[in-house]
């Protein structure tokens, strides 16, 4: 198959075409490198480095395209708040823009990256594809109505369209921007390096981290099962994990203590946020592979940034 990735250099899109490389597929890349690096992406991958918004350029690439992965967007929870403006851009114009692009190439499949972040503050837990999502950053907006202009343009110009929420993904390669570090590694450096892990408010806030090969899986499957079209799943793994038990399995992965520092004030975000999986379960087959403390471990031998703290 000849497969395109947005977003292709960066965390889950480069491990996404390198793995669709190796099973032998033609595999192209478009990314802006705002935060991605075209040095990791396998050397058979075709990369081109460009903007989503760019619909010339989308169109030439699109040619013969049998599936596209969207995964080009802005992440920062909290840098949305500062620049929501680019957010909607990027993630709700630039998908558009693929939709458009992807019509006039006359590719058949999207598979949109979205975000468990969408739900918002939720009575019910795990939470499923049913409840009525309540966003609460201008990034969980974007992402929640990238979700809805996929499935309404691909209804109307005939495009498959499944849309994936994925939870908290780690693994190795994950990027460290300069603030506002992922919390996971985040806790593996601190850990590792010998500084201090700060928990804020109560360290009882919960989330559901899901690993890399785990997010892959499901992204794979999404463009190759027939009768998902106009689904959105969640891609999480069904377990929701508090701040104090991350910690505990941060300990365990690294072989090392951490110190722990605790901040009263709130970190900001939902108290709880844990996916039920069911859906994906039943259409996908999905099935995440890697509990926390195995992805951890890992992701510690697979990162050369963490690998070499251990050796340290």
């Amino acid at each position: 198959m000849r497969l395109l990735v947005t977003g292709g250099a960066g965390f889950i899109g480069r491990a996404l075409a390198n793995r669709l490389t190796r099973e032998g597929h033609e595999v192209w890349v478009i990314d802006d490198l705002s935060v991605g690096d075209e040095a990791t992406l396998d050397p058979a991958v075709l990369f081109t480095r460009g903007d989503v918004n760019d619909v010339p350029k989308l169109w030439t690439l699109f040619q013969g395209v049998d599936c596209v992965f969207h995964l080009a967007a802005r992440v920062s929870v909290p840098q949305s708040a500062l620049y929501p403006r680019e957010y909607s851009a990027v993630n709700v114009g630039g998908t558009v823009s693929v939709m458009e692009a992807m019509r006039d190439a006359g590719v058949g499949r999207v598979v949109l990256a979205s975000s468990g972040a969408v739900y918002g503050e939720q009575p019910v837990q795990p939470v499923h594809e049913a409840l009525l999502p309540y966003p609460d950053s201008p990034y969980a907006v974007s992402k929640l109505a990238a979700e809805h202009y996929v499935h309404t343009i691909g209804a109307l110009w005939g495009i498959e369209t499944v849309c994936l929420r994925i939870f908290n993904a780690y693994g190795p390669g994950q990027q460290l921007p300069a603030s506002h570090w992922p919390v996971l590694p985040r806790f593996l450096s601190q850990t590792l390096g010998g500084g201090s892990v700060v928990i804020y408010g109560d360290g009882k806030q919960t989330r559901d981290y899901v690993f890399l090969d785990d997010v892959v899986d499901a992204l794979v499957s999404a463009a190759i099962t027939e009768d998902v079209s106009r689904l959105t799943m969640n891609i999480g793994t069904g377990v929701g994990v508090s701040v104090e038990e991350l910690v505990v399995a941060v300990e365990q992965a690294a072989g090392r203590r951490a110190h722990m520092l605790r901040n009263v004030q709130h970190a900001g975000g939902v108290s709880r946020l844990c996916a039920d999986i069911s859906l994906a379960t039943a259409k996908l087959n999905y099935r995440p592979a890697s509990e926390l403390e195995a992805g951890l471990r890992l992701t510690i031998e697979r990162d050369s940034r963490f690998a070499g703290l251990v050796d340290s």
